[in-house]
């Protein structure tokens, strides 16, 4: 019996972790074997068959690890099996985390900025209902009567103690529900004293701004990337410097570190938006060993990574490795409906004291019922059985989409952004402008973006649109493209 067939057996026994399904405990002890050098680069895992008699469990199983394990790069198929790849410089070894440089944990409170006074709204999010809408999910399968249900039970239940100044980071129950939760679904190391509730997104993004960085101080975006971010942190005093994103996701130049140091880097990991790539496991373990060395702060926006349509979900940048310098974002918009208006961010667990005294004079929590609402439907598991729901749901009309888009589109064409999420972006050649096409669109009663408006000001600019099929039914998506097709038709060449 090989060593590693011991240690997987070991990770395998029953215990807490057996009411996780056998293939996710599989991929998670493989995962922890590469990153802790026991299984180094080059090294070849035994064969899918083999391995599964020797643990005693279906091969499938194994496949399903395999395959899941390849997606996340942690491992490459080739002729002769399956390999390990080769890791950036510092994650390679068990011991890598003590040849890391210090991270921010090692400044303390005088990292956090001086700047808290002045809080900028964020600006208006469009909750355009249009047919085509990127970003909006499908209100109408929300399962309604069942959170009907558990308002009705929370309003009975509560109290006149509910009624006054809550906790500013928000109510105790739903930050240990959503502690629970994202370790468990997104692999995000945390305790709830580490989570704050927030209003959304555009808060989180304001409160890191005031938070992290002091005015002047540079801040990396994705470029095309979401608008909002930039908004948020340009309104923050921060210098935004774009950075390109291709096919890995974004491209942080070794030669970037070195001209301009970012204090904050944005960035949508698992999807990026709106092209829909995702940033590759060796990107992600460098820029956190860079972002370490460099004293800066990783802003990881999982907008909508629960919505993975093929294979499990990837785990989040945050969990990788120990005490990264990293502050999740998570919103309840996509999943469950904008109205909502609860997100969260999850600190590094270095600076969530400090940045509590700061947090309690920037933030002023509400909505008792509407939190302590969420956090049952957290802990009692109809959040996860509507994501799995809506993650079918949205496999069916990204396919529609493809499909009507395969029939109909009148121009040269590609798609990206197929494997998670609500959105397509879809290519155009030059003579179709997309600012056009899109006014053409709205027009038409479309909901459809342009892709340039995703662009830094006065950068070059990708030719596109972002197209939603979250609050589209498939019907409605073959009605709508034919409609886009005779836009984009009409637009002078």
């Amino acid at each position: 019996m090989t060593d590693l067939t011991l240690l997987l057996r070991h990770a395998l026994k029953p215990g807490k972790a057996a009411r996780s399904p056998m293939q996710r405990r599989l991929s998670e002890a493989l995962r922890n074997a590469v990153l802790e050098g026991r299984l180094p680069a080059g090294s070849r895992l035994p064969g899918s068959r083999g391995l599964a008699q020797d643990l005693g469990i279906a091969r499938n199983t194994v496949l399903h690890a395999y395959e899941q394990l390849s997606v996340e790069g942690y491992v490459r198929a080739d002729r002769q099996g399956t390999v390990v790849c080769r890791l950036p410089s510092g994650h390679a070894a068990g011991r890598s985390a003590s040849r890391l440089p210090p991270g921010p944990d090692t400044l303390g409170p005088a990292t956090l900025s001086h700047r808290g006074a002045a809080i900028v709204p964020p600006a208006a999010w469009d909750l355009d209902q249009r047919a085509l809408a990127p970003g909006v999910p499908a209100l109408d399968r929300f399962p309604l009567a069942a959170w009907q249900r558990r308002v009705s039970q929370v309003s009975k239940s509560l109290r006149h103690t509910a009624l006054g100044y809550r906790d500013p980071l928000g109510e105790p129950v739903l930050r240990a529900a959503i502690a629970t939760y994202v370790a468990a679904a997104r692999g995000v190391r945390c305790g709830p004293a580490q989570v704050v509730v927030t209003s959304g997104t555009q808060e989180s993004l304001a409160l890191c701004a005031h938070l992290f960085a002091d005015a002047g101080d540079t801040a990396w975006i994705e470029h095309p990337g979401y608008a909002g971010a930039r908004s948020a942190l340009e309104r923050g005093g921060l210098s935004l410097a774009g950075v390109p994103v291709d096919s890995d996701g974004m491209a942080c130049d070794a030669t970037l570190w070195q001209r301009r140091p970012p204090r904050i880097v944005y960035t949508t990991p698992s999807h990026q938006y709106p092209l829909g790539v995702v940033l590759s496991l060796s990107r992600r373990l460098a820029l956190i060993e860079h972002a370490r060395r460099a004293g800066a702060w990783i802003i990881e926006d999982d907008y909508d990574g629960e919505f993975r349509l093929r294979g499990d979900p990837l785990p989040a940048m945050q969990g990788l490795v120990p005490d990264a310098p990293v502050i999740y974002l998570g919103t309840f918009s996509k999943t469950l409906y904008p109205s909502l208006r609860l997100g969260f961010m999850v600190l590094p667990a270095s600076i969530a004291q400090a940045a509590r005294h700061a947090l309690g004079a920037l933030l002023c929590q509400g909505q008792v019922a509407e939190q302590e609402v969420l956090a049952a439907f957290l802990q009692e598991g109809d959040f996860t059985m509507h994501v799995r729901r809506m993650r079918r749901l949205y496999a069916e009309r990204q396919q529609a989409l493809r499909d009507a888009i395969g029939r109909h589109w009148p121009l040269p064409h590609a798609l990206s952004g197929g494997d998670c999420g609500l959105h397509l972006a879809l290519s155009l050649p030059g003579e179709a402008d997309d600012r056009t096409v899109e006014r053409h669109a709205h027009a038409a009663g479309l909901g459809v973006r342009a892709l340039s408006g995703y662009s830094m000001p006065a950068a070059p600019s990708r030719n596109g649109l972002v197209i939603g099929y979250g609050n589209t039914s498939p019907r409605q998506i073959g009605l709508a493209i034919v409609k886009l097709a005779a836009c984009v038709k009409a637009v002078p060449r």
